[in-house]
C-alpha cells in the first residue's frame, strides 16, 4: 500500500504542475472582461466604431452595444416579442449613398417556418448624446420594400435555423445565405428578391457553421481582367462546417456558383458550433460542439487561407465553450470572445479578449516557452 502511494505522488505533482502552467499560458492569451449582463449563447454581434453590438440570442430577446473603450454595455432595446431569435442572423447593410455614418443599418432574420423572422434597425449610438435622433432608430422594425410592403426572407420550406450570411457584391447588394440541409442562396437586397438558388456539395447537414467572405478590400469582391479585356465580377467565400471545407465563387455576371473541396484537419472535423473569425490570410476557431459523443472543445484551431494548411492549439481555452461568437475589434487588433455554452445545460456571462498577435505560429512556440521557462 505504501509504494502504491508513493508511486502516485509524482504523477498527482506532475498533473497540478500541468494544470498550472496550462493557466499560466491561457491567462496570458485570453483576457477576462466585464461579464455581459445576461449568459447568451447563439447570439450574433456586429462591429461599429467602438462599439459591438451584440442582438439577442438563444432564449434571449435582448440587444446591448458593448463599448470597447470603456469596458460597460448598454440596453438597446428587445426583439418584439413573437421572435425567437434562435440560430439566427445579423449583418451590417452597407449602402453606397449613405452619408451619415452616426447610423447603420442592421438586418437580422431566420428562424425555421412561421417563427421566421425579418426585421430591421436603425442604430444610432446609445453612448452619444444626440437630441434629434431619427424616429424608429434603435429598435427593430419590419423589413420593408420601396413600397413599405414588409419583407420575409426565406422560401415557406426554407429552415434558417444556425443559417450563416455575409454581404457582397459590386454594390454590396447582395445577400449569400448558406443553411440547412446543404443550401446556399443569392439574395437581392436592391430588388428584395432571390435571384440564386443552389445546393452545396457535401453530404453533410450545413448549420452553426462557418461562412466568411475571402477577398483582399474587405467586400470579398473581386474584379479579374478576362481575355476579352472585360470585367468579371467573382465574389469568393469560405465554408467550414463539420466535415466539409469548401471553397465558394459566385459570378456575378452571369449568376452561377463554382465550388472546390477545402482539407479539413481531423481535431475539428467532428465540430461544429465554433465561434470563429476571418483576418487576412487566416480563420480562427474556437471551440466547437460535437453532437456525437456530446464532448465540447476547448481547443483552438487555425487555417491558412492560401496555404490550405491547418494548426491545432490543443486546450488552449480556460474551459469547453460551443455556441459563442467571436468578432475582430479592428480599432486595437483585438479578438472579443462572447458568451456561449459550456454543455447542454450551462449558457455563461463569458465576454473575454485575445490579440490577434499571439496567433502567430513562431510568436506562440515563443511565449510559450517563456512562461514554462518562468514558471520553472
Amino acid at each position: 500500500m505504501a509504494n502504491r502511494t508513493t508511486a502516485q505522488k509524482p504523477s498527482e505533482r506532475q498533473t497540478e504542475q500541468t494544470e498550472q502552467n496550462q493557466h499560466l499560458i491561457t491567462s496570458t492569451f485570453f483576457q477576462d472582461l466585464k461579464e455581459l449582463p445576461t449568459p447568451l449563447s447563439e447570439s450574433q454581434c456586429v462591429l461599429h466604431k467602438h462599439e459591438l453590438l451584440i442582438c439577442g440570442g438563444k432564449y434571449q430577446r435582448a440587444c446591448y452595444s458593448y463599448h470597447t473603450f470603456k469596458n460597460e454595455y448598454k440596453f438597446i432595446c428587445e426583439y418584439p416579442s413573437h421572435v425567437e431569435p434562435n440560430g439566427h442572423c445579423v449583418v451590417k447593410l452597407v449602402y453606397n449613398s449613405n452619408k451619415d455614418r452616426n447610423q447603420i443599418t442592421l438586418l437580422s432574420f431566420g428562424g425555421c417556418n412561421a417563427k421566421r423572422h425579418t426585421l430591421m434597425m436603425k442604430y444610432v449610438s446609445v453612448w452619444d448624446n444626440i437630441s434629434n435622433k431619427p424616429n424608429n432608430c434603435n429598435q427593430w422594425v419590419p423589413f420593408i420594400d420601396n413600397n413599405n410592403l414588409p419583407i420575409i426572407i426565406g422560401r415557406d420550406h426554407d429552415n434558417y435555423t444556425g443559417m450563416r450570411a455575409v454581404i457582397g457584391g459590386i454594390n454590396n447588394h447582395l445577400l449569400f445565405i448558406t443553411y440547412p440541409e446543404s443550401n446556399i442562396s443569392v439574395f437581392d437586397l436592391s430588388k428584395f428578391q432571390f435571384i440564386k438558388h443552389d445546393t452545396l456539395p457535401t453530404d453533410y447537414y450545413i448549420e452553426y457553421h462557418c461562412f466568411v467572405s475571402n477577398s483582399e478590400n474587405g467586400q470579398g469582391e473581386e474584379m479579374i481582367k478576362t481575355n476579352q479585356e472585360k470585367d468579371k465580377r467573382n465574389y469568393q467565400m469560405l465554408l467550414f462546417c463539420k466535415y466539409t471545407g469548401l471553397s465558394i465563387e459566385y459570378d456575378e455576371d452571369y449568376n452561377t456558383f463554382q465550388f472546390q473541396e477545402l482539407p479539413v484537419c481531423p481535431g475539428i472535423a467532428p465540430f461544429y458550433g465554433y465561434a470563429y473569425v476571418c483576418i487576412n490570410d487566416i480563420i480562427l476557431f474556437f471551440g466547437g460542439w460535437n453532437y456525437n459523443n456530446r464532448v465540447v472543445s476547448k481547443s483552438v484551431h487555425k487555417y491558412s487561407i492560401q496555404e490550405k494548411k491547418w494548426m491545432t492549439f490543443e486546450n488552449i481555452l480556460h474551459c469547453p465553450f460551443s455556441s459563442n461568437l467571436a468578432i475582430l475589434s479592428e480599432e486595437d487588433n483585438r479578438i472579443h470572445i462572447i458568451g456561449g455554452q459550456h454543455d447542454l445545460c450551462t449558457t455563461v456571462s463569458t465576454h473575454m479578449i485575445t490579440k490577434v498577435r499571439v496567433w502567430d505560429p513562431s510568436l506562440l512556440v515563443m511565449v510559450c516557452l517563456f512562461i514554462l521557462m518562468k514558471h520553472k
